[in-house]
């Protein structure tokens, strides 16, 4: 689909930068070498690059380097996660990565951790539950138009979300994207070929990544601070000095609904805490001044791990172009962001496009 939205064949291709997290998701050793045919790098330079969930965004940003430093003209990007084969849950890949001194005799799992993260941010901004919830609700809704949805809901109400399964509290069912198989492909293009292939080209001006200490237990909890630098890497290769004016769609990483506000903060988007008045006011709603996750996010799609960032990549160029159908935001948006997160929580990725 990719090589032919541009009308290229894997001959036209210099190189294949591919991204899946951990293999133990996917089940299958070297996972990597595994999907390179399919990728379509037989015979041609392969990298994988992965940072759990933040890969999605990262592995376009390994793309874009091979291009920016003129070693390749033309990079296909893949980024792949079939999660259905790991029985029971593809969690049990985090039970032996903990520290095996201060951590793994609490026998922690993710989603305890990002209930005490939910909590923290909550408490420390006086955030009431339903309003976070609010979060969920819009981006199922925004999914409903997604051809690829997985809980795309057009009448799901922030009740639903309320009363839905409590996991750990204050995670609840709807709070979570769901296990998912995805894959999602892009063209990287040089500027001479990007202007041979189309009269309507949307480029990547700014990428960022940080890392912060995988110590969790050491990190004030409340504030994302790996997706701030992160994004301030990117904004400042981009020349954005204001992003709450220069940018007109965000597609931050929402696995959780908490998350979607926790990262619209690390992207300077929202002043602390106050990124849910953004759903509260309408701002973040497609038609708003701020639309946000307008693909319906990984809340409503699905979250295929190392596909999840690059299907956000994907709705921007959708989206920038004019051709996202349905879920086309008002207006003619210039400039777009996306970002991921992932590996034991500390990792970010941001990415900034425009026109």
């Amino acid at each position: 689909m990719a090589l032919d939205s541009c009308e290229l064949t894997l001959d036209d291709i210099d190189g294949v930068c591919f991204g899946t997290a951990p293999d133990s998701f996917d089940g299958i050793h070297m996972n990597g070498e595994y999907c390179s045919d399919g990728a379509g790098a037989w015979g041609k330079p392969f990298m994988r690059s992965y940072v759990g969930g933040g890969t999605g965004v990262f592995v376009p940003i390994q793309g874009w380097y091979h291009v920016a430093s003129g070693l390749f003209d033309v990079v296909l990007v893949v980024a792949e996660e079939k999660m259905s084969s790991y029985y029971p849950h593809a969690q049990a890949a985090f039970l032996t990565i903990f520290d095996h001194t201060t951590e793994r005799a609490l026998q922690p799992n993710l989603l305890w951790i990002f209930a005490l993260e939910m909590n923290r941010y909550m408490t420390t901004y006086g955030i009431d539950k339903k309003d976070i919830a609010r979060v969920s609700v819009q981006h199922k809704r925004n999914a409903a138009q997604h051809p690829c949805a997985l809980l795309g809901e057009p009448d799901i109400t922030v009740e639903d979300v309320l009363n839905s399964e409590t996991l750990a509290w204050p995670v609840q069912r709807f709070d979570v994207s769901p296990v998912s198989d995805g894959a999602v492909a892009l063209v990287l293009a040089s500027e001479e070929v990007a202007k041979r292939l189309t009269d309507k080209p949307v480029w990547i001006e700014g990428v960022g990544w940080h890392l912060d200490s995988t110590y969790w237990t050491n990190r004030d909890l409340v504030y994302p601070r790996y997706v701030e630098y992160a994004a301030k890497m990117a904004y400042d290769m981009a020349g954005i000095k204001e992003p709450r004016k220069e940018i007109h769609i965000a597609e931050p990483y929402d696995p959780f609904d908490y998350k979607a506000l926790h990262h619209l903060e690390g992207l300077q988007l929202a002043d602390r805490g106050k990124a849910v008045e953004m759903y509260i006011n309408g701002a973040a709603a497609r038609d708003g001044n701020l639309p946000i996750c307008p693909s319906g996010g990984l809340l409503g799609v699905g979250n295929p791990i190392a596909a999840a960032g690059l299907m956000k990549i994907a709705e921007l160029f959708w989206q920038l172009r004019g051709e996202a159908g349905g879920r086309q935001v008002p207006g003619q948006p210039r400039r777009g962001v996306a970002q991921a997160w992932g590996d034991l929580m500390q990792v970010g990725t941001v990415v900034v496009m425009g026109r």
